[in-house]
């Protein structure tokens, strides 16, 4: 019982910073909720017995991607979409 609710409550998380992520104007703001989404869907893999998965996703999506994403936003020099 108290696995499905923590799940349930992992799933609305995810929702929620997937659509901030999406609807976010200043480009900043819509990266750091991306890597938020990446850690807590993370952490939902870790919950469900996937270490390996959880631990891949969090080295790779998190770390590298959000990084080159950081990156290249510093190089072009990311305005907000109007």
């Amino acid at each position: 019982m108290i696995f499905t609710i923590i799940t349930i409550i992992f799933a609305i998380i995810l929702i929620v910073l997937a659509a901030i992520s999406v609807e976010e104007k200043d480009i900043v703001r819509s990266i750091i909720f991306l890597m938020a989404f990446l850690f807590v869907l993370s952490a939902n893999f870790i919950f469900l017995g996937a270490t390996l998965v959880g631990a891949i996703e969090l080295l790779v999506y998190v770390g590298a991607v959000s990084a080159l994403l950081v990156f290249t936003m510093m190089i072009t020099g990311g305005k907000e979409i109007e």
